[in-house]
């Protein structure tokens, strides 16, 4: 059946079904957001509380990364991007169902497992359906999804006026992954670049030679620490992004036009930065993505009004969704095609340590007592240690399949 798939599709298959699955994904990574201030009313939850289930979902993700990676590179990218779809469906349905705070958390942790097993899987799918030349363009057009379901995830969050009606979000968010399978298992060609590989007798590398082999030991610690810092201000913002604009007194539905804003902005981003990669330097448009990340912040920090937030969101959301679209196609370019979805997934993984420490360092802030403004503006210079990471490695030699 792969082999058959594999003739009749076109890359445009595997991107289309990729980007579904990316948009479901995003939906469900920023439902807790929207549904954060409803979720605190219900259960009577305080801001360390709100903190930490935010960071239960993104912790899940670290071992379900690794593991979906791995994985990957054993069975193949198809199976393993089908299990991950079934089981954070499941688990997100799960999610409208929980009636305590312990049970969110425990929810939310497993929830993460399979978002992070997607996401090497998708990244490895799209890099691998195209030429080597147009890598970035096509993992650019997959992960513009994710914040285009964080744009379905604001809107439903408007409609649904209700403090009770917070679940609604999490049921979309559930079914849509266990809809879209059928068509996954039908249509969806596995990797050419993979079956090539799994025929071709060559031995698969052990997960430290694959890492730190090969003169990878630069390029993969810097992969690391760029998507370290550069998660921790994402998901910093896309957690507590609607809970901060309703501290400076901004309504439900205005908080709504914000978050939109970002997440338009974001798929934006991610399609024209990503795109860039392609036809320009990489320097210069990495150089130019970080500088647009710190100048984003401070426009958003500062910014005294709905339509200069919305304006400093919508920059914030091209330039740092964006720009993590940009790290995912780089992971992609310096690791060969044997031991792809091994190093994508590690620096998923690792990069998922932010995005636990970006919820809970703002959580932590928030509770000392600290502005939106002042919590904002401290994501600056975790930004600058990420450029300058991710400038080392584009001086790197990429890898050859």
């Amino acid at each position: 059946m792969n082999t058959y798939v594999a003739q009749r599709s076109t890359p445009a298959t595997t991107l289309g079904l990729c980007f579904a699955l990316a948009l479901l994904e995003g939906l469900d990574l920023q439902s807790v957001g929207v549904a954060a201030p409803r979720m605190a009313h219900e259960f009577g939850l305080t801001v360390a509380q709100m903190g930490l289930a935010f960071s239960a979902g993104t912790f899940g993700l670290l071992p379900g990364a690794m593991l979906g990676g791995r994985f990957a590179d054993r069975i193949g990218r198809k199976r393993v991007l089908i299990i991950s779809a079934c089981l954070f469906g499941l688990l997100s349905i799960a999610t409208a169902q929980v009636s305590s705070f312990p049970m969110l958390v425990i929810v939310r942790a497993l929830t993460g497992l399979g978002l992070g097993g997607a996401l090497p899987n998708l990244i490895a799918l799209s890099s691998e359906a195209v030429e080597p030349r147009l890598r970035s363009s096509a993992v650019a057009t997959m992960y513009c999804g994710i914040p285009l379901g964080g744009v379905i995830a604001s809107v439903i969050g408007v409609l649904l006026a209700g403090d009770t009606e917070w679940r609604h979000i999490f049921y979309v968010g559930g079914a849509g992954p266990l809809l879209l399978v059928p068509l996954l298992i039908g249509l969806l060609p596995e990797s050419r670049a993979f079956l090539d590989a799994s025929t071709s007798g060559v031995d698969r590398p052990g997960v430290a030679h694959t890492l730190f082999g090969g003169e990878r030991t630069v390029p993969t610690l810097a992969l690391w620490i760029s998507y370290f810092c550069t998660l921790i201000v994402l998901y910093f913002l896309l957690n507590w992004l609607p809970s901060l604009m309703a501290a400076r007194g901004l309504g439900r539905p205005q908080i709504g036009i914000v978050q939109i804003f970002f997440n338009v902005g974001g798929a934006l981003g991610a399609l024209g930065i990503g795109m860039s990669l392609d036809r320009m330097r990489p320097t210069r448009v990495v150089g130019g993505m970080y500088l647009g990340i710190v100048l984003s912040l401070a426009a958003l920090a500062a910014a005294p009004d709905l339509a200069m937030l919305s304006a400093a969101a919508f920059a914030a959301g091209m330039f740092i969704v964006g720009g993590q679209s940009v790290l995912y196609a780089l992971a992609a370019m310096y690791y060969p095609t044997v031991m792809r979805g091994t190093g994508v997934g590690a620096a998923v993984a690792v990069g998922r340590l932010g995005s636990v420490v970006g919820p809970l360092a703002a959580a932590t802030l928030l509770a000392a007592g600290k502005s939106a403004t002042m919590v904002i503006g401290a994501s600056i210079p975790v930004t600058l240690v990420a450029a300058a990471a991710a400038l080392l490695l584009i001086r790197r030699p990429q890898a050859s399949d």
